[in-house]
């Protein structure tokens, strides 16, 4: 196995009227979502073999989800259903290019019911990079389990890549999201992160200082999604960002998880790390000119096609 994901599996519904308020719209299509559910379906359409660990309600979302999953190659064998809990729901407006405003449904959410046994603890090492987000931590008993996969992978080696995934709605305060996470820091070895996401984990608004603050807990690779922007890398190496590929925006709700599936395709092939993030703006560009995440992922071939065509650049200034 490639990589092996843990936490969120959602149910999306995204408004088929587009420019119309939310509270105006009448009609809404379904889709797979969940940040690391979105990631594991990406991965896999570029071609990698992925596991994902996590939890659904007992109810008939779930049926459509374990579908998906299965019907994009993705194995569920570790996705548990779990009585008392809900599938977690999310309802997004589109009006582009850049008002996406969502409303997520997460009383007693299944997901955070993630236990591990032995079993799911072999199964993470059989891989080569253990993928996990902020949001698996907002609840125990998944807070503890997450923690414990992630020293496992970490112990044996695996490249383990943490996605900050805030949620407001899921957390008592921002405050105590980013000191949850930071104990999560010395397992990391690559970090994602937005702008704000990393300020609340770090406390520095500085990205040079962002960086070498995440870097102080054992973290290699720190990413910092900059939108509109595009994106920058840290190591202790040296610092490289890369532009963002101009395409039409339809929807920019998933182009962090599209992101996160190029570019960890591309680590997990041990491409350069400018490559890498080239190969993560490719895949959010092709996801940003769709509707929805999951579905929006592309394949492999329209990944470099997008490349071949781009002139998107790559900078780099030493450490």
């Amino acid at each position: 196995m490639n990589v092996c994901v843990l936490g969120r599996i959602g149910y999306d519904l995204y408004a088929v009227e587009h420019n119309r308020p939310l509270a105006q719209v009448e009609h809404f299509s379904r889709h797979l979502g969940g940040s690391s559910a979105n990631i594991a379906i990406g991965l896999a359409r570029l071609g990698l073999h992925v596991g994902i660990i996590g939890r659904l309600g007992n109810d008939f979302l779930a049926d459509y989800l374990l579908g998906v999953l299965s019907r994009e190659g993705v194995d569920t064998q570790n996705v548990r259903l779990v009585e008392g809990y809900s599938t977690s729901l999310c309802l997004t407006e589109v009006s582009p290019p850049d008002r996406f405003p969502q409303v997520f449904y997460r009383a007693k959410p299944a997901d955070s019911q993630v236990v591990l046994g032995e079993a799911e603890m072999a199964y993470i090492q059989q891989a080569r990079m253990f993928v996990t987000n902020g949001t698996s931590l907002c609840a125990s008993p998944s807070r503890e389990s997450t923690l414990r996969a992630l020293s496992t992978a970490h112990a044996a080696g695996l490249c383990t890549v943490f996605d900050v995934d805030y949620r407001a709605s899921s957390w008592p305060s921002s405050a105590t999201a980013g000191e949850v996470a930071r104990g999560a820091l010395p397992c990391v070895e690559v970090l994602l992160g937005n702008e704000d996401e990393l300020l609340l984990l770090t406390g520095e608004s500085d990205a040079s200082r962002q960086a070498v603050a995440a870097m102080s807990y054992g973290v290699k690779i720190v990413v910092c999604k900059l939108g509109a922007k595009g994106v920058m890398a840290h190591t202790r190496e040296g610092s490289w960002s890369a532009d963002p590929i101009p395409v039409d925006v339809v929807s920019t709700i998933g182009a962090g998880d599209g992101f996160a599936a190029g570019f960890l395709y591309a680590l997990n092939h041990g491409f350069p790390l400018a490559e890498c993030l080239r190969y993560g703006n490719a895949a959010a560009a092709v996801v940003v000119s769709r509707v929805s995440c999951s579905d929006a992922m592309p394949r492999l071939d329209e990944v470099t096609s997008l490349l071949t065509a781009s002139k998107a650049t790559i900078s780099a200034k030493p450490a």
